[in-house]
């Protein structure tokens, strides 16, 4: 495979830009964010301008003189890496005002689609642009290619309701072998345009720059070989519950610095908190978020794993499995333009009753399991009683697995393919 892979998230993108004078594109270093608006440019009728703010010089005058900045790279203007001046946002925010006043004086002078600004560390900027920007910014958050967007298959929100799995196009059919090897490269946009590149090299390159912009950008590390490890140390508990004190002690160092470090994890978009659920209804459910890393590939290479074979036999082999299912979850809302944190949570009681997943939409809730076996049987869905205290509707239920095909496992929930997510 070669040159551009579609997104599935550029229909929400063009709506937006019809929509709103500033659309932000927020995701964790390499997910494709500039080729997205690259591409944009290529389909847009109108010029857009681009500038990055890599280039030093350019954003020392971001910086310094944002007015001339503006003056300079004239709307419509894609910046890149954002991030590195926030200062620009009040600016762009009166030259925005003035372009709707003008607008509805003469309909003919764009107010949409001025400003596309990218950036790779996600609350930060988002704080920033929610506070400056309030009611003139569209935002879209951008992960890894998902196995649909790498198929070139269409993609839609993902919901076990039985009447929309069997319309559902399936992704190609993986064995065991494969669906590990499939883990193992993990998503990144490089590794699959970009024949040459061994992933090893990549995963290498991309944790040094990582560490060398980001963290560096956003806290004072001075023991680098520490943060790695805080790194390596959170990627194998990926798919488990957050116990901050257990990782802080695994490498020596404070809760506190353990805590901090995670939110920078968060923030830059390499890893994602899964909520536990609770209501007034349900009591003694654990509180502790689950912790997934967005790209399996690299939690396995922080992990320590070279090939899919040792990966598939290893104790590693279920919560990674469960952190691929999921991070397809998490990337069919978001490229819908759907934050998934109001619709994803997991479930978990002192009582030792689990919920891999539910899903909640539209007032319905709908648990999922997640199981490496091609027939796990009634038992996976034990726990699915509990959602009748939630005092919401209960739709359709499922167990996502290596079965070939749905099976009805009873009126409400089924074996769900993997190849349907």
């Amino acid at each position: 495979m070669s040159g551009y892979i579609r997104r599935s998230i550029e229909m929400q993108l063009n709506k937006l830009s019809k929509g709103f004078p500033v659309i932000m594109i927020t995701g964790s270093r390499q997910v494709g964010k500039t080729t997205l608006l690259n591409n944009l440019q290529k389909t847009k009728k109108e010029k857009i301008n681009y500038v990055s703010l890599d280039n030093l010089s350019v954003r020392a005058l971001a910086i310094d003189d944002p007015e001339m900045f503006l003056e300079r790279y004239k709307a419509p203007l894609i910046i890149d890496e954002f991030q590195y001046a926030p200062n620009l946002l009040s600016y762009i925010k009166m030259i925005v005002d003035k372009k709707r006043q003008e607008h509805l004086e003469n309909k003919k002078i764009q107010s949409t689609g001025l400003y596309y600004l990218t950036g790779s560390q996600v609350f930060h900027t988002m704080k920033n642009i929610s506070e400056s920007l309030a009611g003139r910014v569209g935002i879209l958050e951008l992960y890894p290619l998902s196995s649909r967007e790498i198929e070139n298959k269409k993609d839609e929100i993902f919901l076990p309701e039985y009447e929309m799995l069997v319309k559902r196009e399936k992704t190609d059919k993986v064995d065991i072998d494969k669906l590990y090897e499939k883990i193992l490269k993990g998503s990144y946009p490089e590794l699959y345009s970009n024949s040459n590149i061994d992933c090893k090299d990549f995963f290498e390159t991309y944790i040094k720059t990582y560490i060398e912009r980001d963290i560096r950008e956003l806290i004072n590390v001075k023991d680098e070989t520490k943060f790695l490890k805080f790194i390596e140390s959170v990627a194998v508990r990926t798919g488990q519950e957050l116990n901050i004190n257990d990782i802080a002690n695994s490498i020596e160092i404070n809760n506190m610095t353990a805590s901090n470090w995670l939110s920078i994890l968060v923030s830059t978009g390499l890893v994602y908190l899964l909520q536990p659920y609770s209501n007034n209804n349900v009591a003694r459910i654990v509180k502790r978020p689950k912790i997934y890393f967005m790209d399996t590939g690299l939690a396995c290479y922080l992990a320590g794993y070279m090939d899919s074979i040792t990966l598939e036999k290893s104790a590693f082999n279920g919560a990674i499995l469960e952190t691929y299912v999921i991070t397809e979850i998490i990337k069919s809302f978001s490229n819908q333009g759907l934050d998934s944190r109001k619709y994803l949570y997991y479930y978990r009681d002192n009582n030792g009753k689990e919920i891999d997943l539910l899903i909640f939409y539209n007032n319905t809730v709908y648990p999922i399991e997640i199981k490496k076996s091609y027939n796990p049987g009634k038992q996976a869905i034990k726990n699915f009683d509990v959602t009748e205290k939630f005092g919401m509707n209960i739709g359709n239920g499922g167990v996502i697995c290596l079965s070939k095909d749905i099976f009805p496992l009873d009126k409400k929930n089924n074996l769900i393919p993997i190849e349907l997510l």
